[in-house]
């Protein structure tokens, strides 16, 4: 397998400040998304979400609940794809492993990718549309 079950992507890590916009953006929302859930800030967490995201609770109380089980929850995100165009809308993939440790004492993980959504830079469009938000596979 490869190196936490992630993509074995050797590029360095661009420092300093990620234009919110690019691909590093997308990661950097996502890598704070699951900040926020590890440490118990859902409601932070769910602020997060794409409106309308495609997979997981529709609503803010229905998520919130979902994470009572765990009693620990950390994620390794891995390096974004390639930004991808449809419809006024980007989405890019970031690979995302999942692990920690239930409130039983049981330990759970799992790999997957993560599409994040935002606006193209159209006119009329908000800062809030053009921010990266998570859309599908959280």
């Amino acid at each position: 397998g490869e190196p936490g079950g992630l993509p074995d992507d050797r590029t360095p890590v661009a420092e300093g400040k990620i234009d919110e916009r690019s691909i590093q953006g997308a990661a950097q929302v996502l890598q704070t998304y699951y900040a926020l859930i590890g440490a118990g800030k859902y409601d932070e967490a769910w602020e997060l979400r794409s409106p309308g995201a495609q997979d997981g609770p529709d609503s803010k109380a229905a998520f919130v609940e979902s994470f009572e089980r765990y009693a620990e929850y950390h994620a390794t995100v891995g390096a974004p794809g390639r930004i991808e165009g449809a419809a006024g809308s980007l989405y890019v993939e970031v690979p995302v492993q999942l692990y920690g440790r239930m409130k039983d004492g049981t330990p759970f993980g799992s790999a997957g990718t993560v599409t994040l959504r935002r606006a193209n830079d159209v006119p009329g469009s908000t800062h809030e549309q053009r921010s990266w938000r998570v859309y599908a596979g959280s």
